[in-house]
């Protein structure tokens, strides 16, 4: 190889004994192994004059080329990178080593560290479940406080009614059988001597239904008043099971009968719809109760669209329904197994938009009463709040539409008396109540207190039958129904 000295720039003034010096020592520098050595003068690019000499390497045979460096430098550089890293992992085991052996120290060693670690996650688990506990039973607490104090209020009640019957105000109980009527039992009598635990007489007399459901002229049965007019909703009785599904299909549903029924019907025709799954079509239809309360239907429809959800009655005739995944109520005619009519309702939610507080997307709900058929409903203008309209029953053309200011997914079902929407408080709460009454003749809301049994606490479907003065309801597998009983106007 040879070496290159860099290139020296003389003044001209330099003399020439002075280049040879430096000639010297340049093959002094480089040893004996420098033999030749060249020296040259001559001007560069620019004119001026320039002294250059050369001098052989003794040991390197040729230079490292620029890019050959860079490669050495990255070896060196990725061999100091790997050491480092062999000494981080050195020293993180010096730290497990000194981590182990503090332990020791402390006496932990018996207790392997993943064992301590599942001793820890077993102990949060465990608060986890006191903490959620801890709130079941402070909701237990409040819900048995409620019921404390609704059991003081009727005691309070009853001690007034005491004190009444004690000043007079009730006639006397008989007290001889020779004043009961034939075919009747005497069941208890009043001692007022003792008023701490008191019985009504009652007085159980066998008579026929139709002297209990006499109709009007109108073909309309009387209320418990003894008038066909209507009136508020004052007192709901204890459920009566008629029957109960026999598959889990039946978990909820609906059942309804036709309060105005056409040939081939009658009050009698039943017709059931189990809404467990996701493509519900079938309609058990029986022509008889006694049918019905044995499960034996007379008839199977098979809709021609799947419904959803537990809003569906039958008026006139026809059955009444939401289609499923959509805002669209049908009118599917019974007899002649044919649909007649279907409308969108503009802007009601659907599919799990705006349901009860139960959910079972019942977010279209129909309703029959005395004055025709009626949709519950909500949307996205109203904000969630009920929306009550009445439906023409041939074409499903909206006549009137409320407002109102019961917010729906805060109530649990609804139903239509007189012209009167109702809500109920909770679908699971053994005692419930009628909470809200939304009247459209004056367009205004109120709040309740009518007592309301969910005995089987899981009540999916509650309609109102105008002909029968009864709610219809289906209650966890369940179908049962309520007298009511409503204030004279």
């Amino acid at each position: 190889m040879r070496f290159c000295a860099r290139c020296c720039h003389c003044r001209p003034e330099m003399p020439a004994v002075q280049l040879l010096l430096l000639l010297l020592l340049a093959c002094l520098v480089w040893g004996v192994g420098a033999r030749t050595a060249q020296f040259r003068k001559a001007n560069d690019r620019s004119g001026r004059c320039q002294y250059t000499f050369s001098v052989a390497s003794p040991n390197e045979s040729s230079c490292l080329e620029q890019g050959q460096a860079m490669s050495a430098i990255q070896d060196l550089q990725r061999d100091s990178s790997e050491q480092r890293a062999a000494l981080e992992s050195t020293k993180a085991r010096l730290s497990s080593l000194e981590a182990l052996l503090h332990r020791l120290t402390l006496g932990q060693a018996a207790m392997p560290w993943d064992t301590q670690e599942g001793l820890q996650r077993e102990l949060e688990l465990a608060y986890s479940h006191l903490v959620r506990d801890k709130s079941a039973l402070e909701e237990e607490k409040r819900r048995l406080e409620a019921e404390n104090g609704d059991l003081a209020r009727r005691l309070e009640s009853s001690s007034e009614e005491v004190a009444s019957l004690r000043r007079g105000l009730c006639p006397q109980a008989r007290s001889t059988s020779e004043d009961v009527p034939p075919g009747s039992k005497e069941v208890s009598k009043w001692n007022l001597e003792n008023v701490d635990f008191q019985e009504l007489k009652s007085e159980l007399t066998e008579m026929p239904a139709s002297r209990i459901l006499k109709e009007s002229p109108s073909g309309q049965p009387r209320s418990e008043e003894g008038g066909t007019g209507c009136g508020e909703l004052i007192w709901v009785g204890e459920p009566v099971t008629l029957r109960t599904a026999e598959t889990l299909t039946g978990k909820y549903g609906v059942w309804m009968r036709d309060p105005q029924a056409a040939y081939p019907y009658t009050q009698e025709t039943t017709w059931r719809i189990d809404t467990v799954g996701t493509d519900i079509r079938q309609v058990f239809e029986y022509d008889l109760i006694s049918q019905f309360l044995q499960g034996y239907p007379s008839k199977v429809h098979v809709l021609p669209r799947p419904l959803e959800s537990t809003g569906a009655v039958v008026y006139q005739g026809s059955l009444y329904f939401q289609g499923a995944e959509s805002r669209t109520v049908i009118r599917y005619e019974l007899h002649t197994e044919t649909l007649k009519a279907e409308k969108e309702i503009p802007g009601a939610g659907y599919h799990g938009q705006f349901p009860y507080s139960w959910g079972g997307y019942t977010d279209i709900d129909l309703a029959v009463d005395e004055t025709g058929l009626w949709v519950i409903y909500s949307t996205e203008a109203a904000k969630g709040a009920i929306v009550l309209s009445k439906l023409n029953p041939e074409n499903l053309e909206l006549e009137q539409t409320w407002e109102t200011n019961i917010r729906k997914q805060s109530v649990a079902n609804a139903f239509v008396i007189c012209s009167t929407l109702y809500t109920i408080s909770s679908y699971s709460l053994p005692d419930a109540t009628v909470n809200f009454a939304y009247d459209t003749s004056t367009g205004s809301s109120k709040a309740l207190m009518v007592p309301f049994k969910n005995r089987y606490k899981y009540s999916s479907m509650i309609d109102y039958n105008p002909l029968e003065k009864k709610l219809f309801a289906w209650d966890n597998f369940n179908m049962v129904t309520y007298d009511i009983r409503l204030s004279q106007v």
